[in-house]
Parts: C-alpha cells; structure tokens; sequence
C-alpha cells in the first residue's frame, strides 16, 4: 500500500513538473516574443532592464529549469535533484515573499519612481519625434490602454499624436482625458486582490512541491533506491 502510494506520488511528480516546464517554455516565448515586437524601454528608460518582456523572460528561465529538476529527480528518484528542487523551490517562495512584502511597503515610492521614469520617457519621445521606437511604443500604450501622456493630453505640448484621440481626430480632436500613469495605477490597484490571491496560491504549491520532494527523498533514502548523493 506504501509502495503504492509513494508511485502515486511519484507520477503526480513528473505529471505536474512536466506541465509546468511546458508554461515555462510558453512563457520563456512569449517573453522573446514581447521583446523583438515591443520596446519598453522607450516608456521607461531607468526602468528598461526590468520591463514587463525581460520579467518574463527570466521567469520562463526559472520555471522551466525548476521543473525539470523536478522531473527528472522524480523520475529518476535520484537524491541529489530532488534536494535541489526542494532548496530552489524554498528560495523562491522566499523571494517571492520577500518581493511581494516590499511591494506593500514601499508602494507609493515605487509609484512615484514609476511616474518619473514615464516622464523621462515621453521627454525622449518629444525630443526625439522621428525615433520610430519611442512614437510605436508611446502609440501602443496609449491606443491599449485609451490614455493620453503621463497625467493628461497636455503633456504633450502642440504636438498630440493621433493615438491620444478618442476614435479619429476631428476639428477640434477629441483626446482621452486620463493619463497612462494614472490608467496602470488604477489597473494594478484594480486587480491587487486576485495578484494576492495569486501568490499565495503559488506559494501553497509550492509548498506541496516541496513536501512532495521531501518525502520521495526520505524513502528513497530509507530504502537505499535511488542515486546516492
């Protein structure tokens, strides 16, 4: 019954890491995809290094490496990677606690260093009216998002894209009268309770991963099967 079980375990093991390696992969492209098609950096110049596609990127890296372990430590009952799955699964939920903890403290600082940067962004963007990467970034954002500027159409001066008008531009055009800072405040503050709700969810299977991890290695190592470490 034991035996039975611990297969059980064994399976869910690589069934579930198997598919998580699979959304890694999923996401590792649609990150490589958001930087070819989209530059951020045009909107936050400080904060280019860490814009949503590269975020992506690095999280795609770090499940699809994670999994893996998990997959094969599992398939292979081998002690060595399934403590290693374990130790990064455990530093990750520290991190992501850690991240999440700093968010909520220091959430109206980070706010005002965003806005910043988007200032700084749309400043390049005006000195620099034929720098194709700064207009189709600015355009994209503001046609999305149905946002004109930083704070109102006014940050723009004169000279208003078409992307700030509310269907085409008339006589007089017609801009939308929310900022695109203001739109990703509301957006985020919008959807803080299901990005809590989220983590914590991620955290919990994490955790199972990680008691799961556990007790293969613990049989594995009362057993003598398995690779030694």
């Amino acid at each position: 019954m034991a035996q039975g079980c611990l297969k059980c375990l064994k399976y869910t093991m690589c069934v579930a890491n198997f598919l998580c390696f699979i959304c890694g992969i999923s996401v590792l492209g649609l990150g490589i995809y958001m930087i070819l098609t989209f530059k951020m950096a045009a909107l936050l110049p400080t904060l280019a290094s860490f814009n949503f596609a590269n975020i992506l990127v690095i999280t795609g890296i770090i499940i699809t490496c994670v999994s893996f372990l998990g997959f094969l430590g599992a398939l292979k009952e081998n002690r060595c990677l399934l403590l290693t799955f374990f130790l990064l699964l455990f530093i990750l939920m520290l991190v992501e606690l850690a991240a999440a903890c700093l968010l909520l403290l220091y959430e109206d600082s980070i706010a005002g260093w965003v806005e910043e940067d988007l200032k700084n962004g749309l400043k390049d963007a005006k000195k620099n009216p034929g720098n194709s990467t700064l207009t189709e970034a600015w355009n994209f954002v503001q046609k999305n998002l149905k946002c004109c500027g930083v704070t109102n159409s006014s940050d723009w001066g004169a000279h208003v894209p078409e992307s700030c008008c509310v269907q085409t531009c008339t006589t007089p055009p017609k801009y939308f009268t929310e900022g695109c800072f203001g739109t990703l405040k509301n957006f985020f503050e919008e959807n803080f309770l299901s990005t809590g709700i989220a983590v914590i969810v991620l955290c919990i299977i994490e955790v199972l991963g990680m008691c799961f991890a556990m007790t293969l290695f613990c049989h594995i190592s009362r057993s003598g099967l398995g690779y030694k470490l």
